[in-house]
């Protein structure tokens, strides 16, 4: 990857930002340029300035990682504080009683996003972290954002490609049409064995003052028989917090 002449400095900082996962948390300087397309000497300078200022931090072995000052930064200004602050009780109610995840994710870009996650040990299986994605038509909180959102956005979700994790997951435009159909009659999502043939997510619409959706409510349980009287459980949280947003 070749990056422009012109481009300027705060650009080539966020692809350096950008070049961490969850999954590789630490990377060496040589890694950064690698993946963010920058010159090893560019590269260098921009994280020595990013160490500077706390964004990033060095480990003993000289790994690179992002910084505790990005995170207090990110978490003072974000939008989504008060949002994880009011659903945060409502979560732990519902965990309570599922005793397996429950989760609040929000639409970003084509995307959902996870906020919050709440687990519990010998939980059934679930590929959800805290900042991690998932793509809008494989999840049950995906479908939920989808099926309310922009109508552009469904139209270009629909379009493909549709990754498919098992063979439950919605894999072709005529599926994700009825489905998306369905969360919007039903209220709810309703996702047997889409991520993982053992897991089955189920999620709501929490909405705000307007009554849009801002975020979806959601459980990963056991896919089994059961899994169908954890709905009102969902439902219920999702409009207290709903309500909490003031909501009407």
């Amino acid at each position: 990857m070749k990056t422009p002449h012109h481009e300027s400095v705060l650009s080539r900082a966020a692809r350096i930002l950008e070049a961490f996962s969850q999954d590789e948390p630490a990377l060496t300087v040589s890694e950064i340029a690698r993946r963010s397309g920058l010159h090893v000497a560019t590269a260098s300078r921009l994280v020595a300035e990013l160490v500077a200022h706390g964004f990033l931090s060095r480990d003993d072995d000289r790994q690179v990682r992002i910084g505790v000052r990005l995170w207090e930064l990110v978490t003072r200004a974000s939008p989504t504080l008060s949002l994880r602050d009011t659903a945060m009780p409502f979560m732990e109610g519902v965990h309570d009683v599922v005793g397996h995840h429950v989760q609040l994710g929000v639409l970003n870009g084509d995307d959902v996003l996870f906020l919050e996650r709440l687990s519990a040990p010998g939980a059934v299986i679930n590929y959800t972290r805290v900042a991690g994605r998932l793509p809008l038509h494989a999840s049950s909180s995906g479908l939920v954002l989808l099926a309310h959102g922009p109508v552009s956005l469904r139209e270009r979700i629909l379009a493909g490609p549709l990754t498919t994790y098992t063979p439950h997951t919605p894999a072709t435009p005529a599926q994700l049409r009825a489905i998306l159909a369905d969360v919007r009659q039903q209220g709810y999502a309703y996702c047997p064995g889409y991520v993982h043939e053992e897991a089955l997510g189920i999620a709501a619409p929490v909405r705000g003052g307007d009554g849009t959706v801002l975020a979806a409510l959601a459980v990963i349980v056991p896919n089994d028989a059961s899994a169908q009287a954890v709905v009102p459980v969902v439902r219920t949280a999702a409009r207290g917090i709903s309500r909490a947003l003031g909501s009407t």
